[in-house]
């Protein structure tokens, strides 16, 4: 299994990457990985999509360890998933209250995918808005530029919120699978090049297996697409692949 990613600040904007990314093994088995997209009209939103990222390290690492020493087993990755997604919730409210953080500091979306490598299968819970790729199939989450952000929901049972969800997707085999912040709509062209042929960004970056071999493919791709197709993305991106 060949996990690639790669994230780029938007060419319209200028100071900060408001988009981040995660990957990170449960284990010698499981693997998260996550895509954080913070709200542009929010405060900070790099801080808050970069806090939701570090914190889910920190999480993966203490069930890394408790499974290793037989602390915590938990087979269902649907329940595996729920457990992160909960510690995550108390882990931002505990550092919301210590640093006496807003709730407009703390606004990002989160697409968190879990991966049971052992058992070939996985599962995708979408918070916000982005696109989610499996084996071939891409499932475009457009919550009309008005996404519901991570943070809204701090305060909420988390028993009722997350029972609520139904932005997730479960599935059986793991081939090609990929997870983006919405950036990945957002290629424009951003220079004159001498192209004879067009090109579908979306599609080149989540099917072509061009660079297969080459751990920075996702990169080589969009160096790709800006010179020889003269595309960047205006948005952030965050993207993430899987191919095994």
């Amino acid at each position: 299994m060949k996990i690639y990613s790669v994230l780029q600040i938007g060419e319209y904007h200028i100071n900060h990457c408001e988009d981040y990314l995660f990957i990170g093994d449960i284990g010698s088995d499981k693997v998260l990985c996550a895509v954080m997209d913070g709200c542009t009209m929010a405060t900070d939103s790099y801080f808050a999509a970069t806090l939701v990222g570090k914190l889910l390290r920190k999480i993966v690492q203490e069930k890394g360890y408790k499974e290793l020493y037989g602390l915590e087993v938990i087979t269902d990755i649907d329940s595996s998933l729920k457990f992160i997604i909960q510690e995550l919730f108390k882990e931002l409210n505990v550092t919301k209250n210590q640093l006496l953080l807003d709730k407009e500091e703390l606004l990002t979306t989160l697409i968190v995918l879990l991966i049971d490598k052992k058992e070939n299968r996985g599962i995708v819970l979408v918070i916000g808005d982005g696109l989610v790729s499996i084996n071939g199939k891409v499932t475009e989450f457009d919550q009309d530029n008005k996404p519901d952000y991570l943070g809204f929901h701090l305060n909420e049972n988390f028993e009722e919120w997350y029972a609520s969800q139904i932005q997730k997707i479960e599935f059986d085999s793991v081939h090609d699978i990929s997870i983006a912040t919405d950036g990945i709509f957002m290629f424009a062209p951003v220079k004159k090049v001498d192209a004879t042929e067009t090109i579908n960004p979306v599609e080149f970056l989540l099917s072509d297996k061009g660079n297969e071999e080459e751990k920075e493919m996702l990169t080589l791709k969009l160096k790709r697409l800006e010179h020889g197709f003269g595309l960047k993305p205006t948005d952030d991106l965050a993207l993430i692949r899987i191919i095994a």
